[in-house]
């Protein structure tokens, strides 16, 4: 955007709508300053398209020989299909220092993982 501030008095213009005309029913946007009574009418469409990318996702436990020496509970697996009585589990900090960490459970039959 090439006009953020205000060329009489240096302060930040913000967008507001003015007021509806025959013109435009329902106004026309436009910087406006706040202290002064300058503004500008945006007479073009202002857009910026970024393509954002995908963050990569670092798998924790991906080889059954990292699991064989971690620790597992017995926990009824949730799949309908299975009848796992234990789960190999990890905790991670996902959320804030001020939350309790995430509990990840993974079937020792059947490899479901889920969250407790």
């Amino acid at each position: 955007m090439p006009l953020t501030f205000c060329p009489h008095c240096s302060n930040a213009l913000t967008v507001s709508r003015a007021e509806p005309s025959t013109t435009y029913p329902m106004g026309v946007n436009r910087f406006q300053c706040r202290t002064c009574p300058y503004q500008f009418v945006i007479d073009r469409l202002y857009v910026e398209e970024k393509v954002l990318k995908q963050k990569e996702v670092e798998v924790v436990f991906n080889d059954e020989e990292m699991f064989k020496n971690a620790d597992k509970l017995p926990v009824q697996c949730p799949s309908d299909t299975c009848n796992g009585e234990y789960a190999y589990f990890y905790q991670l900090q996902i959320r804030s220092a001020d939350e309790p960490m995430t509990t990840f459970l993974r079937c020792t039959t059947c490899a479901k993982t889920w969250r407790d």
